[in-house]
C-alpha cells in the first residue's frame, strides 16, 4: 500500500501546484492559461489523478469512458510544478509493478491541457527547466544539434531517473540545408569481455545469478554513448559554442533546483535500491535514510565538475582520463555484494557512435521515417503503419474529443493492437544490433515490403484477437522470452534553421544500474539483452550478449514529411516517447491520432494510451481520467467491447512521455505528455 500513498501524496501537492500556479477558479473545465513570452515557463493544465483503486489484478491499464465536446486550442505553454516538501515516507521494498510495461512510477495526469503554437522554434523535454534551457539556446540562434547538447545536460540534472551522460540513446536528425535525415546510434556497448552468459551467471565456475540481481550489479552497465552521440552532432550541426551549451545545467547544479513530484515519487519508490550504493543514497536520500521529498533543495557539485570537464575538453574528456576511470571503478565497485563489471577503461576509449541508415516508409501519402536496428522501434512503427494502411483507420475516430483526446473507438484500438502484436512477433524474433546479426534479408525491406505487409494485415480479424501472433517465416521457429525494457526520456526539437530532433535518451530503468559516479547514474542498459543466449529449441538468440555488441532497444524517434511525388517535401512533424517496451504502442497511437483521427498534437498525447506487444494482453492506459477502472473496468464501454473481442485488457497506469511538434500554416503547434512533467516552448504562434 506504500505505492498507492506515495501517489496520492504526489497527487495532493500537484493539486497544491495547480492552485498556486493557475489562481483563483471560476470552477469551469478550461485550463487555466497564462500567456507569456518567448521561452517562459507557464501552466498549463489541471492535474487530477484519478483517486487510487483496490490493487488491481496482475494486469492493470484501460481505458473507458466518453469524453466531453470540445476542441483544443492554441497559444499557451505549460509550466513546472515545484511545491513544499512533504514528510519523508518510511523505505520501500523493490517495486513489484512490471518494470517492462510501467518503467516508472505513474505520477498522475494533467486534464485539459492546451497545444502550444510557436512561429519558428519549438522545443519538447520532460521537464520544465530542460524546456526552457534549450528554448533559450534555440531564441538566441542555436540549432537543434545545440539545443539538444543543453536540453540532455538538465535532464541528467532534474531527471537524473530516467536519462543522462551515463546512458545512451537514439537520435533521427533532419538537416535542412540537406535535405536529409541522419540516424545516430549512441546505444551502449558490452565491454569486449562479456561474454554470452555475462547476464545469467557470474562466471564459468560460479553459476550464480549476478548480485543482487543482474540490474542492480555491475553486469548491467554499458559503455555509454551519449556523450559521444551528442558531441558528433553538434560537429556536425552545432553553431553556438560547445563550452557554452552546459552552462544552465552547470549553473543549476552548483546553485540548486528544488525535486520535482515525479524525481520525489521516483527516490521513494527505489530508495531500498539507491542504499545500496554510497554515492547514491548520499544524493537521493536523506541523512536518516528517508527519501527526499518533493521541493527539496538540491545542489550536485559533482555533477557541475563533470560537465565543465566535458565542456572544456569535449567528449574526449568522459572517454579518457579521469572521468573514464572513475567510471570503470564505480562498475566495477563490490560494495553492498554486488557482482562487478568487466568494464575497462581501453571499451570506453574505444567506444564510436554509429551513422545508419534511417528506416522510411509512405503513411497517409507522408514520408514516416524512424531508427534502424539495434532499436527495433523504427521498423516495428513501420511495419504496423503499413498494416493499417489497408484499414480505412479515419472511419474509427475517438468520439466526443475533447482536449483530453476523447474517448477511442474499440474498432481503431482493436486494429492497431492487432497489427502491433503482428509487428511485435517479427520484431522479437528477428530485430537485433545488425553488426552482428543480418535482418531477413540483409535489410529492413523484407520485413517492411509492401507484399509483406499485406499478407500481414490479412491475418488480421475484425471479430476476433488473435492473441499472440506468428513471426514471418524467414527462419526456423524459436521460443525467446523478450527481455524487459524499462525508462527512458524523449527531447523534441524544430529550430528557426528548419533543423529538426527527434532523440530518445535513456539509462534503462529508473535511475539505471543505482551506480552513481561524479555527480551521475550509470545505466543499466545491458539488460536489455537476452540473458539466455540460446533458445529452448537450442538456436542462438540474436539478442544475446556478445563483446562490444549494442543490446535491442524500442525507441522510436520519429520524423514525418510530407512528399512531393517521390521526392521528400516539408518537414510535417517530429514525435517520440520513453516507456520502455511500449514505445511502439505509443508512437503508433500519436501518429495515428495525428494523421488519421485530425487530432492537434497536444489532444494525440493526451489521448488514452492504448496497444498491445505479441501477448494476449492489450494495455488501456487506466491513468487517464476518461477511463473507468472501477470494477476492473466492467462498466468501461471500450474495456468490455475488447474484451468482447477476446482481448485480456490491462488497466494498468502508463507512463508515457510523449511529445509532438507538428507543422501548421502559420508555424508550428505541440503537445507534451500529460503523465509527465514536460513542456513545449518556443516563440510567440
Amino acid at each position: 500500500m506504500r505505492l498507492l500513498a506515495s501517489t496520492r501524496s504526489v497527487i495532493a501537492l500537484l493539486s497544491v501546484v495547480a492552485v498556486i500556479l493557475a489562481g483563483c477558479s471560476d470552477g469551469s473545465r478550461r485550463p487555466a492559461r497564462t500567456e507569456a513570452g518567448p521561452c517562459q515557463i507557464v501552466s498549463n493544465g489541471t492535474p487530477s489523478p484519478k483517486p487510487p483503486q483496490a490493487p488491481p489484478p496482475p494486469t492493470p491499464a484501460q481505458p473507458s469512458a466518453p469524453p466531453t465536446p470540445a476542441q483544443p486550442s492554441a497559444p499557451p505553454t505549460p509550466a513546472q510544478p515545484s511545491a513544499p516538501p512533504t514528510p519523508a515516507q518510511p523505505s520501500a521494498p523493490p517495486t513489484t509493478r512490471d518494470l517492462a510495461t510501467n518503467p516508472e512510477i505513474g505520477t498522475g495526469y494533467r486534464s485539459d491541457m492546451t497545444a502550444v503554437r510557436t512561429a519558428t522554434y519549438a522545443v519538447a523535454t520532460a521537464n520544465p527547466l530542460a524546456t526552457e534551457a534549450a528554448c533559450k539556446v534555440l531564441r538566441d540562434g542555436g540549432t537543434a544539434a545545440d539545443a539538444l547538447v543543453t536540453a540532455q545536460a538538465v535532464l541528467g540534472l532534474v531527471e537524473p531517473q530516467s536519462s543522462g551522460i551515463g546512458g545512451g540513446g537514439f537520435l533521427l536528425y533532419y538537416d535542412a540545408a540537406g535535405n536529409a535525415v541522419r540516424a545516430y546510434d549512441g546505444r551502449e556497448t558490452a565491454p569486449a569481455a562479456a561474454t554470452e552468459n555475462y547476464l545469467r551467471w557470474v562466471s564459468e565456475t560460479d553459476r550464480t545469478i549476478p548480485k543482487p540481481d543482474a540490474r542492480a550489479s555491475g553486469r548491467s552497465i554499458g559503455v555509454p554513448g551519449i556523450v559521444r552521440l551528442l558531441d558528433d552532432v553538434h560537429h556536425q550541426f552545432g553553431k553556438k559554442a560547445w563550452r557554452d551549451l552546459f552552462d544552465p545545467a552547470v549553473s543549476l547544479a552548483d546553485k540548486g533546483f528544488d525535486v520535482s513530484p515525479r524525481l520525489a515519487a521516483a527516490i521513494d519508490d527505489a530508495d531500498a535500491q539507491l542504499r545500496l550504493d554510497p554515492a547514491a543514497a548520499g544524493y537521493f536520500l536523506n541523512p536518516d535514510g528517508s527519501p527526499k521529498p518533493v521541493g527539496t533543495r538540491m545542489t550536485n557539485p559533482a555533477y557541475a565538475k563533470t560537465l565543465g570537464a566535458i565542456a572544456s575538453e569535449g567528449a574526449q574528456a568522459f572517454y579518457t582520463g579521469d572521468i573514464a576511470r572513475a567510471v570503470v571503478a564505480a562498475a566495477a565497485d563490490t560494495g553492498g555484494c554486488r557482482t562487478p563489471s568487466v568494464m575497462t577503461e581501453q571499451d570506453l576509449a574505444a567506444y564510436t557512435v554509429k551513422h545508419r541508415d534511417p528506416v522510411c516508409i509512405t503513411y497517409r501519402g507522408r514520408e514516416v521515417c524512424g531508427m534502424p536496428p539495434p532499436s527495433s522501434g523504427g521498423i516495428a512503427v513501420a511495419a504496423t503503419l503499413g498494416m493499417l494502411e489497408h484499414f480505412p483507420m479515419s472511419d474509427y475516430k475517438p468520439v466526443r474529443v475533447d482536449l483530453n483526446g476523447g474517448h477511442p473507438s474499440v474498432t481503431g484500438v482493436h486494429l492497431i493492437s492487432e497489427a502491433e502484436r503482428l509487428a511485435y512477433a517479427d520484431r522479437d524474433r528477428y530485430v537485433a544490433d545488425t553488426d552482428f546479426v543480418p535482418l531477413p534479408g540483409g535489410s529492413p525491406e523484407t520485413l517492411l515490403g509492401g507484399a509483406y505487409l499485406t499478407g500481414r494485415a490479412a491475418l488480421i480479424s475484425r471479430n476476433h484477437t488473435m492473441g499472440t501472433a506468428a513471426p514471418g517465416d524467414f527462419a526456423p521457429p524459436m521460443t525467446i522470452p523478450p527481455p524487459p525494457e524499462h525508462g527512458t526520456s524523449q527531447i523534441s526539437v524544430i529550430d528557426s534553421h528548419g533543423n529538426a530532433a527527434s532523440l530518445t535518451t535513456t539509462i534503462e530503468s529508473a535511475f539505471g544500474s543505482f551506480h552513481m559516479v561524479d555527480g551521475f547514474l550509470l545505466n543499466n542498459q545491458l539488460t536489455d539483452f537476452s540473458a539466455e543466449p540460446t533458445s529452448t529449441e537450442g538456436h542462438p538468440v540474436p539478442n544475446r550478449v556478445e563483446p562490444g555488441k549494442r543490446p535491442r532497444s524500442t525507441m522510436a524517434p520519429t520524423l514525418v514529411f510530407d512528399k512531393t511525388g517521390p521526392q521528400r517535401g516539408p518537414l510535417y512533424a517530429v514525435v517520440g516517447s520513453p516507456g520502455g517496451s511500449v514505445i511502439i504502442q505509443f508512437v503508433v497511437k500519436t501518429l495515428v491520432g495525428i494523421m488519421d483521427w485530425n487530432l492537434d498534437p497536444q489532444q494525440a498525447v493526451s489521448m488514452i494510451d492504448f496497444g498491445a506487444a505479441n501477448t494476449p494482453v492489450t494495455n488501456v492506459g487506466g491513468e487517464h481520467p476518461l477511463v473507468d477502472t472501477v470494477a476492473n473496468g466492467d462498466r468501461d464501454q471500450l474495456v468490455e467491447g475488447l474484451r468482447a473481442l477476446g482481448h485480456q485488457v490491462s488497466l494498468a497506469d502508463q507512463s508515457s512521455g510523449l511529445s509532438a511538434l507538428v507543422r501548421t500554416p502559420s508555424g508550428w503547434i505541440g503537445g507534451a505528455d500529460p503523465r509527465r512533467e514536460g513542456l513545449v516552448l518556443g516563440d510567440a504562434g
